[in-house]
């Protein structure tokens, strides 16, 4: 069994770590450890009222909450395979980038980056001001990766669920784990 750690901020588009936490449901060898920053309770209910909180802690096999800084997620005897914060609010950023760990999400971001394990950051903003762009250096000069949510065109997306299964699959790439989430460039269409 690989543990992954999945962290949803309050940021816009809580959708993709519901979305993450589907599909890493979908694979038998993933045990997901789920924690929710304090304010995604009131994003899910402005932008994905279906999703209300209990029904997202449905979807993964351990949650966390977000002040018990004495989880197993928070230290890194505790072993995982990685983890992904998404969506990733600039605020989570710069406390990545500048190694607080004040709340559970945070320190478990910080302990995948002292343990040199993989940590995938999903930021969701737009226009970036220069502190913003500063913060992704900072993180990716620690060892996180950096992985906006750009949209793609080469899969043909039809529908909102197919440019969220792109950054998804992204995601999952990162991981190293196989999915079919969307058409890879250069394959033939099913």
């Amino acid at each position: 069994m690989q543990r992954i750690v999945v962290g949803i901020s309050g940021s816009s588009a809580p959708i993709y770590g519901v979305r993450l936490l589907q599909v890493l449901r979908e694979q038998p060898e993933i045990e997901a450890h789920l924690v929710l920053s304090s304010s995604v309770g009131l994003t899910l209910q402005h932008e994905a009222p279906d999703w209300p909180l209990e029904k997202v802690r449905a979807l993964a096999d351990v949650v966390y909450d977000d002040r018990d800084l004495a989880a197993p997620i928070a230290s890194g005897s505790f072993l995982t395979k990685a983890m992904v914060v998404a969506p990733c609010s600039m605020k989570t950023l710069a406390a990545v980038a500048h190694s607080l760990g004040e709340s559970l999400l945070l320190r478990a971001a910080d302990v995948h980056l002292k343990e040199r394990r993989p940590l995938v950051l999903v930021p969701r903003e737009t226009p970036l001001h220069l502190g913003h762009l500063r913060n992704m250096v900072a993180a990716t000069e620690m060892g996180a990766t950096i992985l906006p949510p750009m949209v793609a065109f080469y899969h043909h997306p039809e529908t909102v669920l197919d440019i969220v299964d792109h950054t998804v699959g992204k995601v999952l790439d990162q991981l190293g784990l196989e999915h079919r989430l969307f058409r890879r460039w250069g394959t033939a269409a099913d």
